[in-house]
Formats: C-alpha cells, structure tokens, sequence
C-alpha cells in the first residue's frame, strides 16, 4: 500500500478522529471507551473454553480488548487517544508501516464471548486495520462458554448458534433468532452440490453461496439494517431455495428491492391487516376527475391452478372477473391462465403470463403461489401483485383473503342444531392458521347451540384432492358423523353455477352413507372484492395506502368480510328448521353490524387454557396466527 502521509500523520489522524469519538459519546452520556472483556465476565458463570484454532474473523466483530486497563488507551472503535511522543504512539506507528510495507501476518490472539471478539494479544494492530478500513484479520480464536440460562435471550440464542456450530463449523453465520438455525441448518441439509464431498459441502456453501451473498448485502447497504447478513439470506432461500453457487448478477439484479422487502419484514411484527374499505374509498378531487374522464386502464390478468369445469374455487374467482369486465367496461381489460403447475415451476409460466400480457396488474388466486408470486413481484416491481393468501405479505406483494371464520361459525350453528349423533366431521387440507381460525369459528357456531357435540377433524393434507377428501369422509363417517363440513363433496351443479361453491355442509343418509341433502356453504363473492380493489387502483387510494414514505411502504393483507359483501353464506332454505334458520339470519345479521364476534371470550382450548378473556376478542393478528383448537374440537389420524 502507498503510504500518502507520514506515519506521525496517519497517527495524528486516528487520534483526532478518536478524539472526537471519545467527546461525542462522553457528551451523550455513554461509555467512550473500549469494552473490556474482564469487565463484563464479572457476574458471568464460564462454564468451559475452548481453543478453536486460527480464523480469519471480520473486523467489525472485534469490539473489546481482555483488560480493563487496555480499554482506556483507545476510543469506542479501537482509535488510538494517547499522546503522539508516547511509547504506545511510537509502537501504533511502527505497526503502521509495517501495514503499509509488507502486510501485518501475524494472527492476533482473541476471546470470542457470545459471537464477538476481545482481543488478548494484538490490540494495535487491530487499532491500525480498523483505521484503514481492513475488513478482517488472522486470529488464534479461544472460545469462553457461558452457563445456560434459559432467562437470558443471548444466551439462549448463543446456544443454539453452539450447536449449528457444533454441526457445521461454519463461524461466519450469526442469527438474531434460536430457531433460525434449525431452520437455515434444513436447507443445508439438502445442499448437496456436484462434486463436493459431504464432508465440504459446509465450507463449499461458506465460500460459494453466503460469503458473495454477504458481499453484495454489504455493496447495497444492508448494514444499515437491523439484522444480520444472515437473517438476509434466510429470506433470500425463502423464495429462491439455496442454489449450489451463488448467481451474483441475480442475486445483484434483486437486492435493491431485497432490501426494501427485508427493511419491513420480521418474523412477528404486527402486519397491517385491512379489514374495512374505508381508506380504499376515499378519494381526493384529482382522483375523481381522473376516474371521471376516465383517463386510466388496466390490464388486469389473473393466475388459476384448475379450470373452472373442474374446480369451484376457480370458478368462483373466474365468476370475479367476469363481473369486473362488466362493471368497468373499457377502463380494464381482463385476461387470465389456467392449469398452472402446483409447484416450483409455477414461478417461469406466471412470470411469461405477466410480461407478455404487458398486464398491470396479476391476481394469483392460490395459496401455492404464493412464494412464485413474491418472486415475480420482487423482480418485475412496475406491476403490482395480489396473492390470494392469509399468510404475510411482501411490500411488491399485497395478500387479499377473507374472514372465512365468519360464514364457517354460522354453518356451525345449522351442524349443532341439525346433528343428531352429536358427532360432527370436518375435513380441512392442514393446520395453517387460516384453516384453524375457520376450525375453530365452525367448532364455536356448534358449541353455541350443543354443547355436547364434538368437532371431529381430519387433514388431507393436500390444497385439491377430491379423492382424499371422499375418504376422509368416509372415515369420519365411520367415527358416528351424521354431518360433515367438506371441501370436496360434489354438489348440485345449479349451486356451483351460481355461487362457485367449492365446500359444503350436508346431513348424511345412514343407510347409504352418502349426503342427503346439501344445507349450507360459504360463498365466496369475488366480484366485490376485485371491483374494490380495482376501483382503489384506478382512482390512487391504493397508491396513497401502501406508500408510507420515500424509503418504507405499508404491508398491506386485505382481510374482508361478510360486512363489506366478499364473503355471504349460501343456505338450503327448504331443508332447514325454521328456527334454525331465523338463528343463523340473526346471527349473520348481527356479525355483519360488528355486534358480535365469533371468537368472543370466554374461550377455551383444548387442555382447558383460557384463551379469551370474558368479553375480549381476539385482534386480527392473533386470529391469523392461531395455532391451538378450541375445546370441543378432536384431530383424528
């Protein structure tokens, strides 16, 4: 390296610089100096140390020296702050030139305490390094184990980095969360690059994946946020997978808009969840007369897994578009593509529907989608992306769903009034949150009118197999359920023409074991909820939702209900109890008006825990992430 000043310039430099550090944190009140290992072990229970050999270790993760008398000689970030004609100014300056002329070699020797470093032998020359911006330095590495404790979250966290560790070997991964290893650690247990000996695989994965991903984080900026590179990376193999090597023009294409995606997501941070058109409708008077000459258009394109012969949730959604096209005439225009591959290469067929269509706005109208969705939204950011999904959003992708609870806890009203065995089935695909608060809702209509009946439920474990929920039905059949709330069950075509119906409750024939009669089912009403939507795009009240600032975006879940008419209930008037029905009219009545709630407290669940308070109801952030079944309810194999 050059050296541009003389060394008693570069030494007079580092010591202004941290001087002036030292003053401006004194100034605030807070520690101006080095940490000092010494110090902070005194309470500290070292249950064990470890010699772990010689790394490179990056810089920024060396934060302290060992001794408390060491700390006081240098400012916060290792800048030097005694007196140029000192014996410690003369050796800062000998390891200078050393630095600038051949390279400092020698590793220092440090104590890695909880994923940082306090150096025991070397402390100049990480002075100088850090002075020159040097990104890493050799270190003889000695690791100090504290005891477990359980109350402390870094210690918590610290262990299970421990046994990632312990796994891997790989000392340039940290995460702000315990579970997180386990689940960077699954994808590494599928990373099996041709060629590389599983024994390698994890310094491969290290050299050729995180280490150039780490890179281009830190190239755009990703410093700046509040997380580490590798909680980055998580979301990255989220919707990419973890590929053999890395693909750094790709991963350079994205991580602008990465980075925007990570600067709004946390694992269990409060989502903006939509539940009122109120801010959709408003409208400024440039927007009403933009939309009154009528001087904007859409292409609004839509994504289906099935056709509509053969799938009642697609053909709800195409009843949606349909009704879109009329209501806005030549304001939009609509195009869409069914029978798209349920699986990874979902993501190329929406991608080449979204670009050569030139469409302004795509709906993906499945849960499968929604990871290729977020990609295609992250990579082509000028169209705006609607998953059709309860699960988070992403600022390029807004989700839209309804409370599906809502109708589910009315047809569990017409079940507990209308069984007879006091068994009720109810298949469902999985345990997403989704699923359950619809589980629960339908558990909670029943319990409200019998008490006694039991909510007896089974996984087909699949989004669309008709084949396995006739069997599942048949099994719950078989466990004394004469009424069964069913996804699959074919149903009279003259309902499904006019509703899209795709599940339905029915009373079962005891003889035949087949349904009798068809009495209930939600119905979707899609039409409504695209013409909000479309309407918010044509007249900017979306815009203005989603567009927080400069640098952040709202994250928005749409999250609609009975009351605003995208969720309604069909009945089989003629086959119902008149009582029954007058109830349940009640009932959706007075859910609609929000006078009340089918999740109000006092609720239980299944091990006799209080959920729900008397008189409390659950947030729409906790309905959206309920993992446990009211008390009534039994999962059956």
């Amino acid at each position: 390296m050059e050296m541009t000043m003389t060394l008693h310039e570069y030494y007079q430099d580092a010591k202004a610089k941290g001087k002036r550090e030292f003053n401006r944190l004194k100034g605030r009140g807070q520690s101006a100096h080095l940490s000092s290992l010494d110090g902070l072990l005194k309470d500290v229970d070292i249950v064990g140390s470890v010699s772990l050999g010689t790394f490179e270790v990056p810089l920024e993760k060396v934060v302290g020296t060992y001794y408390h008398a060491r700390r006081m000689l240098f400012s916060k970030s290792f800048l030097p702050l005694e007196s140029d004609n000192s014996e410690f100014g003369y050796k800062w300056m000998e390891v200078c030139r050393a630095h600038l002329e051949e390279g400092i070699r020698d590793p220092i020797k440090v104590y890695e305490y909880l994923n940082y470093y306090y150096v025991m032998e070397g402390n100049k020359r990480v002075s100088v390094l850090k002075y020159f911006d040097v990104a890493s330095i050799q270190a003889e590495i000695t690791r100090l184990i504290p005891r477990f404790d359980e109350n402390d979250e870094n210690i918590v966290n610290y262990y299970a980095y421990l046994d990632f560790y312990n796994e891997t070997k790989l000392m340039s991964i940290w995460l702000s969360k315990p579970y997180r290893y386990q689940r960077l650690l699954n994808y590494l247990n599928d990373y099996h690059p041709e060629g590389i000996a599983e024994e390698e695989k994890f310094k491969h994965f290290d050299k050729y994946v995180f280490r150039p991903f780490r890179k281009i984080f830190l190239e755009f900026g990703g410093e700046k946020l509040p997380m580490t590179t590798a909680d980055a990376f998580l979301l990255y193999m989220k919707l990419y997978n973890i590929p053999w090597e890395l693909d750094e023009s790709q991963v350079r294409s994205i991580m602008p808009s990465l980075l925007l995606e990570l600067s709004n997501y946390g694992e269990y941070e409060e989502l903006e969840i939509v539940t009122t058109t109120d801010e959709m409708e408003k409208t400024t008077l440039l927007d009403s007369l933009t939309s009154l000459f009528g001087t904007r258009f859409l292409k609004v394109g839509f994504v289906y897994a099935r056709d509509t012969e053969r799938s009642g949730w697609t053909y709800s959604h195409d009843l949606g578009r349909r009704y879109i096209e009329e209501k806005f005439g030549q304001q939009i225009e609509t195009g869409w593509i069914d029978q798209v591959p349920e699986d990874d290469s979902a993501y190329e067929v929406i991608k080449k529907f979204a670009v050569e269509g030139n469409y302004d706005v795509v709906f993906t109208t499945s849960e499968v989608f929604r990871r290729a969705t977020v990609k295609c939204a992250i990579e082509l950011p000028k169209i705006k992306f609607f998953s059709c999904s309860g699960n988070r959003p992403y600022v390029h992708m807004s989700n839209y769903f309804g409370r599906t609870y809502e109708p589910r806890f009315l047809t569990g009203i017409i079940a507990g009034a209308l069984t007879k065995t006091d068994v009720i089935g109810y298949t469902a695909t999985d345990a997403n949150p989704e699923v359950i608060s619809s589980i629960n809702a339908f558990a909670l209509g029943v319990k409200l009118v019998n008490p006694r009946a039991k909510v007896l439920v089974a996984y087909t474990g699949e989004w669309n197999n008709p084949q396995k929920s006739t069997d599942i039905s048949e099994k719950l059949i078989e466990q004394n359920a004469d009424i069964l709330s069913n996804k699959n069950l074919i149903v009279p075509r003259d309902v499904t023409w006019d509703y899209g119906v795709y599940a339905m409750l029915c009373d079962i024939d005891p003889e035949t074991k087949q349904p009798k009669n068809y009495l209930a089912a939600p119905i979707w009403k899609w039409g409504n909820f695209y013409e909000k939507i479309i309407n918010s795009l044509l007249n900017g009240s979306y815009q203005r939702m989603v567009a927080n600032s400069t640098t952040t975006q709202r994250v928005l879940n749409f999250w609609w209900g009975l009351d605003v008419g995208v969720l309604d209930l069909y009945m089989a008037e003629n086959k119902l109890p008149n009582d029954t029905l007058k109830l349940v009219k009640h009932f959706k009545d007075m859910v609609k008006t929000d006078q009340y709630h089918p999740f109000v407290g006092p609720v239980y669940d299944k091990e006799g825990i209080l959920r729900v308070e008397p008189g409390e109801i659950p947030s729409p952030d906790e309905i959206m992430s309920l993992d446990w079944f009211v008390d009534n309810v039994d999962i059956i194999d």
